[in-house]
């Protein structure tokens, strides 16, 4: 595949001679895509640690330049190295590995063409999956859905891998950073891998606390209003340090 990518003739010769990475890393890799490569292996096996996916399920991907770096299909995250470095370009041509790359490509493709995103984090979390089977949307049990955009909107089913799951993810995040698949699990996006993570925690964490205030006999939980929720966001907007 190294071969194919130099025949782009874009200028990415001249710049590999000029920057080159490890031999581990194979050919046509760039400084920039192995730093992004090592952070997408992090943050794939931090799903894993943290619970929100089991085995190989659930993906992660991270955009550099034109190239979409993505974990591959069916390899435990635990055993990827420098030299399984798996890269797509926006129309999913392979230009970097010779793994085949994750089986929701098509998901993950689908957000870099119509959204800003620079991280895409796809789970199977078990308390975000349950609750996707029971609401259209996510009860805004907590005003960190302002962090997500908004209320968080479930896509119907489609098989995963498919063009029909990209679409109903795509209408699903109008106007979001991440939402619920029906029956399947969570997709967020972010201009950090960082970022996507913690909005893919976030989303977690609001779908246990709706489903455990909802378990309580006789009693419903309150929920916020769409204004209480969209105030949160305009708050958010100026959180964290600044500089």
């Amino acid at each position: 595949m190294g071969e194919q990518r130099r025949d782009q003739g874009d200028g990415r010769d001249a710049r590999e001679s000029a920057r080159r990475v490890p031999e581990a890393w194979g050919k046509g890799v760039l400084p920039e895509e192995a730093h992004a490569w090592e952070a997408l292996v992090a943050t794939a096996r931090r799903t894993v640690s943290e619970g929100l996916v089991v085995g190989t399920s659930g993906n992660v991907s991270v955009r550099v330049g034109d190239t979409v770096l993505v974990t591959p299909s069916g390899v435990p995250y635990d055993r990827l190295a420098p030299d399984d470095v798996t890269g797509v370009d926006l129309d999913g041509r392979q230009v970097l590995g010779t793994l085949v790359p994750t089986s929701e490509l098509p998901m993950h493709l689908a957000v870099y063409r119509t959204t800003d995103a620079a991280a895409v984090v796809h789970t199977h979390a078990v308390h975000a999956t349950a609750v996707s089977t029971l609401v259209p949307e996510l009860p805004t049990i907590h005003y960190m859905a302002a962090a997500l955009g908004g209320p968080v909107r479930v896509a119907p089913y489609a098989t995963y891998g498919t063009d029909e799951l990209a679409e109903n993810m795509l209408r699903a995040l109008a106007d979001r950073t991440g939402c619920l698949l029906q029956n399947h699990g969570t997709v967020t996006y972010g201009a950090t891998l960082d970022q996507a993570y913690d909005r893919t925690a976030q989303l977690e964490w609001m779908c246990r606390l709706w489903l455990t205030a909802s378990s309580v006999p006789g009693l419903s939980p309150t929920l916020l209003s769409h204004e209480q929720v969209a105030e949160v966001g305009e708050k958010l907007r100026g959180y964290g340090q600044r500089g």
